[in-house]
């Protein structure tokens, strides 16, 4: 999210998360015109995500006191200390991982002690936006019980697919570039429906 009226539009949807790319190298790069102010006017509830790519850690900690963060999102190669580091000074962590087939989950389990949840998207030579989708039938091969969200290429046709995994750590989904107009731009009318799916199918299993 960038612009500050398409910022008021999605949160009148109450999404759960809404995340703010910190990632200079990204083309949805919030920090130069993100003004800390717009979040009064978000709905109660609604928490905030930056995101960050191999960043330092007093960046990232001065980065969350200007924008009032709720919690971070490590999207590069960052490692279980950096996440110890971040959990030990009370802040909240999910933890991206590039997946191509079930062997990655391996490399989670050093990270539970330090992260709130986990992040799966799909590997590529770009630290996540690509787009792309990984073979989500991988997702019943992870047994590490600790919760996750799914990214990478979901799309709004995509709804009854993400319904039926039945993973139990299957925590929520990450939506980015298939429900934007332009880059860092959410099309509110189709994010409407599919959020409105997601939920009200959901009630019904």
């Amino acid at each position: 999210m960038r612009e500050p009226e398409n910022m008021l539009e999605v949160a009148d949807l109450e999404p759960d998360l809404m995340g703010f790319i910190f990632y200079p190298a990204s083309p949805r790069y919030a920090a130069k015109i993100l003004n800390p102010k717009i979040f009064t006017r978000f709905l109660p509830g609604i928490k905030k995500a930056g995101v960050f790519v191999n960043t330092g850690f007093d960046e990232i900690n001065e980065t969350i006191r200007k924008y009032s963060l709720d919690i971070v999102q490590l999207h590069g190669d960052e490692s279980s200390e950096t996440c110890r580091r971040l959990s030990g000074a009370g802040i909240h962590v999910i933890k991206s991982f590039n997946i191509k087939d079930s062997t990655g989950f391996k490399l989670c389990a050093k990270y539970i002690p330090y992260t709130d949840y986990f992040l799966f998207d799909a590997s590529t030579s770009k630290y996540g936006g690509s787009g792309k989708k990984f073979d989500w039938k991988i997702l019943d091969n992870y047994e590490l019980n600790h919760p996750f969200f799914l990214s990478g290429g979901i799309a709004p046709k995509d709804a009854n697919n993400i319904l039926e995994i039945t993973n139990p750590a299957f925590y929520g989904i990450d939506l980015n570039s298939k429900f934007e107009i332009k880059e860092g731009i959410k099309d509110v009318k189709i994010l409407k429906k599919f959020i409105y799916d997601i939920r009200n199918k959901n009630k019904s299993l």
